[in-house]
């Protein structure tokens, strides 16, 4: 019988916020049990496993993910929009680094395919793209661009991987105007 109290919902919570505070790879199913004070075999009554909880923390994060970045960039387009957008994606990589590892992460088809969050982000991300008036195939070489871009940028700002004094926040806005530069003259592989 299942401890009371203990729901599939309160252990998601616990391990998402184990996940930002100790790494999405240091997250365990022993963490999660320890967290609650109960035996780990408690919580297989919740989730089948470690993957299957890594992959409720990826469909669970990336909806979070993907209503900030909607709220970012409603009603803009541009640079605007381009600004907005990496602000959001930048801010919630560095706030919440468990669980952004966990939208970087393949998942299972049947499990990604039916992720509102991550289609959601997918279409995001192309409809922000498309205001440089970019299309197939280079709108998604350009979303890789970016894609890499930010998240390199995230990535080391959350591992304090830069080391220079200068400014983080002066660096990422002329990091994104040379985006919104290179967005702007894209060379089209189409040869338009």
């Amino acid at each position: 019988m299942p401890r009371q109290g203990l729901t599939s919902e309160r252990v998601l919570a616990a391990a998402i916020e184990l996940a930002d505070s100790v790494g999405l790879s240091r997250l365990t199913i022993a963490a999660v049990a320890r967290h609650f004070g109960v035996a780990d075999a408690s919580l297989y009554v919740h989730v089948r496993s470690r993957d299957a909880l890594i992959e409720q923390i990826a469909v669970r994060a990336a909806a979070v993910f993907s209503d900030r970045l909607a709220l970012a960039v409603a009603g803009r387009a541009g640079k605007e929009a381009l600004v907005a957008f990496a602000d959001a994606y930048r801010a919630f990589a560095v706030t919440h680094p468990g669980q952004y590892a966990a939208t970087q992460l393949q998942l299972p088809p049947e499990v990604g395919t039916n992720s509102a969050g991550h289609l959601r982000l997918i279409e995001l991300s192309y409809a922000m793209l498309r205001g440089y008036g970019l299309v197939e195939p280079d709108l998604t070489n350009a979303l890789r661009f970016v894609r890499s871009t930010l998240h390199g940028f995230a990535h080391l700002e959350s591992v304090e991987g830069f080391g220079h004094p200068r400014d983080l926040d002066e660096s990422w806005r002329q990091v994104l105007d040379a985006v919104h530069t290179a967005l702007t003259n894209w060379p089209s592989e189409t040869g338009d």
